[in-house]
Order: structure tokens, then sequence, then C-alpha cells
């Protein structure tokens, strides 16, 4: 079999066996010339055709469940992101055949067929379905569209692929290092950061974790244990220390395996607990990348000749070129996730600086919320019924953050206005349980916020958090709190009481547990 194969066999290893950095020439190498030091192309493969194979899973799967209809076609009005506001979806069935495409191009990517077009079209795609709705935020989706627009980029498909055996030219079995670390840092980067959110005060004394491992008592063998006082903190310490250090323990070959298995486990857990999808299995796919490069060709006993590695280096202004590239690409992953500690509050309260910040599982909110119409003239008005214009996923979401709050506000100011109703005052009163503390106002309920305009600074209509956390957590139900909680009238709205149920309208989902 030809060396260009991913199967190619040889009774030698390269001088530099599996880490061609730590001896010979490559010793010697500045760090910038150790990026362009051949390395088995085999880890990327393996990636590509893991990530192809998932996102086609994906695909399917969305178009079978119905969600294209429930999540984009059916909901009157979308949250959109600041800057992003003309990201619409496709009128008629537009979105069905976006997720047609999209199919296509997955497994274009499987297969290595039409590669860069084929990465390049789910990139856009999958850019485009995750820009439509802010309250569909998931981390894994972030990522999958990250991990996407580095397929474009890194060469995948030259071994074991459609466009391989198609254009023999194009085969080759080294890539240089910086596209697998390139990678592993992609793929680091969830981890890390994750793991620096966690050292929040909630997290540290259990909290939400310990609330939602109790929900899960009635799970077989391990539903007891759950249920227990120490079940959270056990758990929130061991997520943070992982998350911490399994990628230092990944890249240390002494430790490699039992930091996998470490991952394995936590991810399979969190499958368990949580169903969160994909997510788990495509980390515990994807974190092989992180043993040696040759690690697939050897598990099919099959190992590169030396000459494999001698391949022309690029020249001097291309690797300086790549290096500048990369270095603006890594600072902005290593920077944008930190904007959050431009805001004075934290982030679980206010969702500042949340979306992109790789926050997971930090916090539950418990909403309810009212919005106040007046019309300044006559002095009519009411309360909305939310229910009107949303789904119970995007009321769930809007109700826990400030944003997509004001993002409403306007909404239904614009839509009263389009229907002859004029200019109207709208203000909100927002109660808020967070991690289990006694519900407290989010914002000021005397504002009119169909004034306020959204900005990418600090609100200053958010009230700071003053609740304590409470050792047993606030269970009363959302159509009590106001026999509990003390509820104030939005000034100016001379308004009839309404209703303790209006407070929180059905469908509002309390638990909050967000990858």
């Amino acid at each position: 079999m030809s060396a260009d194969s991913l199967s190619s066999t040889s009774a030698e290893l390269p001088p530099h066996e599996h880490e061609p950095l730590v001896t010979g020439k490559a010793a010697r190498l500045g760090w910038r010339e150790s990026l362009f030091v051949p390395v088995d192309i085999a880890s990327l493969v393996y990636f590509r055709i893991l990530f192809g194979a998932l996102m086609v899973y994906h695909v399917v799967s969305t178009i079978r469940s119905g969600w294209i209809d429930q999540l984009y076609i059916q909901p009157v009005m979308h949250f959109t992101y600041p800057g992003f506001g003309w990201v619409r979806p496709w009128s008629g069935t537009g979105m069905y055949w976006h997720f047609y495409v999209l199919g296509v191009a997955a497994a274009g990517i499987l297969f290595g067929a039409c590669y860069r077009l084929s990465a390049l079209i789910f990139a856009v795609g999958m850019t485009h379905v995750f820009l439509i709705e802010k309250a569909f935020y998931l981390n894994h989706y972030y990522l999958i569209v990250l991990l996407n627009f580095l397929l474009i980029v890194l060469p995948a498909h030259r071994a074991l692929s459609v466009d391989a055996w198609l254009r023999p030219r194009l085969r080759s079995p080294v890539v240089p290092a910086w596209t697998l670390w390139l990678l592993r840092l992609q793929l680091a980067i969830p981890y890390f950061y994750g793991g620096l959110a966690k050292l929040d005060s909630d997290w540290l004394q259990g909290y939400p974790l310990g609330m939602w491992l109790q929900r899960r008592a009635n799970l077989p063998w391990i539903g007891p244990y759950l249920a227990q006082d120490w079940a959270g903190i056990v758990f929130a310490y061991s997520g943070l220390l992982l998350d911490l250090l399994v990628v230092p323990l990944l890249l240390w070959k002494r430790t490699r395996w039992v930091a996998y298995l470490l991952a394995v486990l936590f991810h399979v857990l969190n499958s368990v607990l949580f169903e969160i999808g994909i997510f788990p299995w495509m980390m515990i796919g994807a974190t092989l990348v992180f043993f040696p490069p040759d690690w697939p060709r050897r598990l099919l006993l099959r190992r590169l000749p030396a000459e494999a590695f001698h391949v022309p280096w690029p020249s001097s202004q291309c690797q300086a070129l790549i290096t500048s590239l990369l270095g603006v690409y890594v600072a902005w992953q290593l920077l944008f996730p930190l904007r959050g500690l431009l805001y004075p509050m934290s982030g679980i309260w206010t969702e500042e600086g949340h979306h992109f910040a790789w926050h997971m599982m930090l916090r539950e909110k418990d909403v309810g919320i009212r919005f106040y119409v007046r019309h300044p003239g006559t002095g009519q008005g009411g309360v909305v019924d939310v229910r009107s214009f949303l789904t119970s996923r995007q009321m769930s979401r809007m109700s826990k953050d400030s944003d997509m709050i004001l993002t409403f506000v306007h909404f239904l100011r614009d839509h009263y206005r389009d229907h002859g109703q004029g200019t109207l005052q709208i203000r909100v009163l927002a109660l808020v349980s967070l991690n289990g503390r006694k519900p407290q106002l989010m914002m000021d309920p005397d504002i009119d916020y169909a004034q306020v305009n959204r900005t990418w600074g600090a609100q200053p209509w958010i009230i700071p958090l003053h609740e304590p956390l409470r050792r047993d957590p606030w269970i009363v139900p959302l159509a009590d709190w106001e026999r509990h909680v003390s509820v104030p009238s939005p000034a100016e709205m001379t308004l009839p009481a309404p209703k303790q149920s209006q407070l929180g309208s059905p469908g509002l989902e309390t638990a909050d547990y967000e990858f």
C-alpha cells in the first residue's frame, strides 16, 4: 500500500516517532518553525470523519424531530444577537431545504467529497441557523460553528477521502503541526474556560448542581447517592478540577489515559443526568486528538515510513503569514470569553457577557415576569399575554435575560404601533429566584423600556443581586409568589392588579442548565 494512504506500512518508525518536536533537528527549532514540523495526518482525518458523522446525525435528527417547524417557522418573532437583527429564517419551506443542504454538506465532510466547499457551506449554513434565535443558544452549537470554520482551513481531506482518491496529487500522509495544535486549542478552551467560570461562590457551595442532582434521585443505582447533601459539593469540585486539569493531563504521556477515562466518565454522567444531546459524545470522541497524532494508524497496526516526513517546508514569508493569522485567531479565542469581567455585576445574574464565554451549568433561574402596557394619552392599558407572541422555549430564555427582555419590549412597542395603538409605555416586572434564592426584582419596574435602547455596555437599570444563598432552596410555586414576596406596582401604571396566575405564563420552564 502506498505511503500516501492512511494505512501505510513500514517496519521502522520515523526518527522523531510520535512527537517530532522533542528530538533531533526539531528540538533545536524556534517556536514558529516548530509549528510547521510535519506530523501524521491520521488524527486530523479521524476528526473529520467523526465530526462529519455527528453532523449528519444531528441534521437528520433535527429534520425528523419536527424542530424546524417549532423553532424556526412557527415563532411570531425571533430574538437576535446585537448587530445581527438582519438574520432571519427562510420563508415557506426554505428552512427545510436549508437543512437538506446542510445534510449533504455534512456528508461531504464525512467522506471528504468536495471537502472545502462542503465545510464552507456547512459552516455558513450552521452559522445562519445559530444566529436566527438567541433563545436557542447552547455552548456546543457555538463550538460546532467554530470547529466547522476550522475545518475549512485544516487539510483533513488529504487522506482517506473521495477528494484524495480522485486527485492523487492532493494526497499527503502528513500535515504541519500547527493544524493539529489549532484543533487541540479549540477543544481545550471550552474545558478550561468552563473551569474558570466554576470559580464562583454559588458553584463552590454546590449550587445549583446539588439541586439538580436531588431531582435525579429516582435513577437506578446512583439515584440514592445523588440525593445526599454531599453529592452537590463532590460533583461540583470534581467538575471544576476536571475542567481545569484535563487538558494538561491529556498532553502529558504518563497521565494521558487516566485523564481520558475521567473525561469519558464526566461526559457519560452529563449525558445520563442532563440529556444534552450529542455534545458529550462529540467531546468523548474529539478529546482523542490530544493523543499522539498517529494513534488511529497505530490502532490499525500501521506505521508511516520515516521518508514520509521528509517534505518541503513552507517559505519564511508563508510561515510568517500563517503564524500571524493564527495569532489573531488565538488571541480572539482567549480574550473574547473574558469580556464578562468588564461588567460590574455577575453574569449569572445579569446574563451580560454570558454568551460565547463557555459558562456551563452555573445557574438555575425561576422567573415570574409581567409586561405592563399603557397609552400615555388615554391612560388605558393592560398586561400583555406573552403566550400570544412567544413559544415556551422563548419565554423560558427571555424571562431570565435582560437583553432579551428589552428585545421583546421593542417588539411589543413596534407591534402595537404598527396596529394603530400609537406609542405605548411598557414597563416590566421581573422577579427572579437565582440558584434557590428568595425571588427579588431583576429590573427597575419604574422605567419605560420602550424608550431604552439596546447597548453593549452594562445596563444601569438592572438591580444588583442582594438575596443571599439559602441552605434550603426556595420551593414556593410560582403562582404563590405574590403571597410571600412584596411585588411593587410600576409607577404610573394605574391598572387593576393582575391575577396571581398572570405572574408566570403557563409553559415557563424553571430548571435551567446550559451547555
